[in-house]
């Protein structure tokens, strides 16, 4: 049965995903405008909400009931190869609740973006996960454990507004991450958010 619904719910991230991208690719075909000069560093950090489900090895936590989560922090730092093209370092983050704490899954992911059109980019990478205490709800043996492993990740974004070198875009991120717990346990995550992101290029 948690197998079943797990593959429920990474269908529906899929199917969540590919109509995010159909739908900014289909916008952005209306629009052939090139207003940007992409070049530098570029900073970004977003706001948004979507769902988090984990599953612990050891049951303490199961795929059967998902929790909406807001997005902290969100950040993206990088460096453009040329203007469709750049490195980057995704810093994705999102608070859940676990036996009364807060707790964070996030991680940090090595990536790349591209700008598949003037407006619309895909971004994508492989790194570090990290679950570990909200700052603000840090107790000395209470939720204070650190968690590491590893973490992949996909997003697509739209600009639907640009001047300068600033950007406003809606975007969709999907987020499948590991990590180890004690005991040789571990914690699996799937998020998916929706959220606004603001950059400058």
């Amino acid at each position: 049965m948690k197998t079943i619904k797990k593959q429920i719910l990474l269908r529906t991230a899929c199917v969540a995903f590919a109509l995010v991208s159909s739908l900014t690719y289909a916008q952005n075909n209306t629009n052939t405008e090139t207003t940007t000069q992409r070049e530098g560093f570029i900073i970004e950090f977003s706001v948004g909400g979507g769902l988090i489900s984990l599953e612990d090895s050891a049951g303490i936590q199961t795929f059967d009931k998902s929790q909406g989560t807001f997005v902290f922090p969100d950040l993206k730092l990088g460096y453009m190869l040329n203007e469709n093209l750049a490195i980057t370092a995704a810093i994705p983050g999102n608070i859940y609740e676990f036996q009364d704490n807060d707790r964070h899954f996030g991680g940090f992911i090595p990536s790349v973006q591209y700008w598949v059109k003037d407006r619309w980019w895909i971004h994508g990478g492989i790194g570090l996960a990290i679950d570990s205490p909200a700052l603000y709800d840090i107790e000395d043996d209470v939720n204070d454990d650190w968690n590491f492993g590893c973490a992949v990740m996909a997003s697509t974004g739209y600009e639907i507004y640009k001047k300068k070198n600033f950007a406003l875009n809606v975007q969709s991120k999907l987020v499948l991450g590991r990590t180890s717990l004690t005991g040789d346990a571990h914690r699996d995550a799937v998020i998916f958010n929706v959220g606004l992101g603001f950059s400058w290029l």
